[in-house]
């Protein structure tokens, strides 16, 4: 079976894992991936279809290059009617966006739009679509905005929108000093040395780690074999998925907080501090760890024992605090008000503690951290800081639902570890 692939968005995830992938089976008879940002489309063509990305390995950085990706300028009337016929012929579609909410930005011209023309162009064969926006609900979000965008009924091409859980981290580096500081390699190269170079026109770079163990649901789609072989299948993602969210992503976090307060840049820099690693390990495998392995034992899978999640635990704090990833506490606070919502990361930690019967003590001593880092960061409300924990997780919480004899427990564990 021969496949076309369709991407839409070219970050370091697409094009580090999913094009990188669909590009080195050699399965693929296209590859095109749809990008909004015009200079870089222009950087790759003239590069031969061909770009570079760096894969950050325990040990080394290694500078992979990646042929026959054709990019495609949403901008453009040629290339949009492009990206058109290559739905229309596409087995594998990747959605790779900022969120869940680009879904549907651009009305005709939407991302829903496009897949849902382009299932009804062609009936013949069959697709799947891997959703990996960081949402646990991904898939169905887009799969009822594609339904949603039909506004002809009639036969469409049998379609399986799919989760994914990917572990893999990721960032973009556009500072010309900075890639050469750390001799990494642009994604295209850069005449004059490409200090000169916007990052529009392709002047950065992409960094990935090698970790490639990436989950996604299971495929039931009647005989499909998928082009793109990397990735392991699970009929139900949603346990690994809260891994990943309540303890990949709360603990990125929470060594980001603990690094503010330290006053680091680099997660890396986090090694030379024991005490810091060890209330992290504490979260991350004594609580948190703990929770997930009560709450779903019952799968039989080895990520949900003592000896599994100890060993995903022990793997992450290295990869986190990778010094070649150089990953920054920066990024791992950024967006904060999200981060600290009631259902996300940290909270939402602790929260999955409570509800088996764990202390989160460390988990709660992060959370705490956080809160006192929250006035020193601009995305903290001009109008002013509430004086108090109540008013501080009112302000953060408005728009989530705790009930309040939830509420009754998180507050004095807070109190408890100021």
């Amino acid at each position: 079976m021969r496949h076309t692939f369709v991407g839409f968005g070219f970050g370091p995830i697409q094009s580090g894992l999913f094009a990188k992938e669909a590009a080195e089976s050699g399965r693929f008879d296209e590859i095109v991936v749809a990008e909004v940002d015009g200079g870089l489309v222009d950087a790759l063509r003239q590069n031969n279809d061909t770009y570079a990305v760096n894969v950050a390995h325990a040990d080394r950085v290694e500078a992979v290059t990646v042929k026959g990706v054709r990019l495609l300028n949403l901008s453009v009337p040629d290339d949009v009617g492009h990206l058109r016929a290559a739905l229309a012929a596409a087995t594998e579609i990747v959605t790779s966006l900022p969120s869940v909410a680009f879904y549907t930005r651009g009305g005709e011209a939407s991302v829903a739009a496009l897949i849902a023309e382009g299932l009804r162009a062609n009936t013949g064969g069959q697709t799947v679509v891997y959703t990996a926006e960081n949402n646990n609900h991904a898939a169905a979000i887009l799969r009822e905005a594609v339904v949603g965008q039909d506004a002809r009924p009639g036969p469409t091409r049998p379609t399986q929108y799919l989760n994914t859980v990917i572990g893999k981290m990721s960032q973009v580096v556009a500072d010309p000093l900075e890639i050469a500081r750390r001799n990494l390699r642009p994604i295209v190269p850069m005449e004059g040395g490409g200090a000169g170079e916007t990052a529009a026109s392709g002047g950065r770079a992409f960094l990935v780690e090698a970790f490639n163990r990436i989950l996604v649901s299971e495929i039931t789609l009647p005989g499909f074999e998928p082009g793109i072989m990397a990735f392991e299948q699970k009929a139900d993602l949603l346990p690994f998925e809260e891994a990943k969210l309540y303890g990949h992503n709360a603990i990125h976090t929470v060594l980001g907080f603990l690094g503010k307060r330290l006053g680091v840049v680099s997660l890396a820099e986090l090694r030379g501090h024991a005490d810091m690693m060890a209330l992290a390990r504490q979260a991350f495998v004594e609580e948190i760890g703990a929770a997930l392995v009560r709450k779903y034992s019952r799968l039989n899978d080895p990520l949900f024992t003592r000896e599994g999640f100890t060993a995903y635990a022990d793997d992450l704090l290295e990869r986190i605090t990778n010094p070649f990833l150089a990953d920054t506490v920066g990024r791992a606070i950024r967006d904060p008000l999200r981060k600290l919502g009631a259902n996300d990361r940290i909270f939402g930690a602790i929260r999955q503690c409570l509800a088996q019967g764990i202390e989160p003590s460390a988990l709660a001593h992060a959370a705490r951290v956080a809160l006192g880092v929250l006035p020193q960061l601009p995305e903290w409300p001009a109008h002013g800081v509430p004086s108090d924990l109540d008013a501080t997780l009112a302000l953060l919480w408005e728009r989530d639902t705790l009930a309040a004899a939830e509420m009754a427990q998180v507050l004095p564990l807070l109190a408890e570890h100021r």
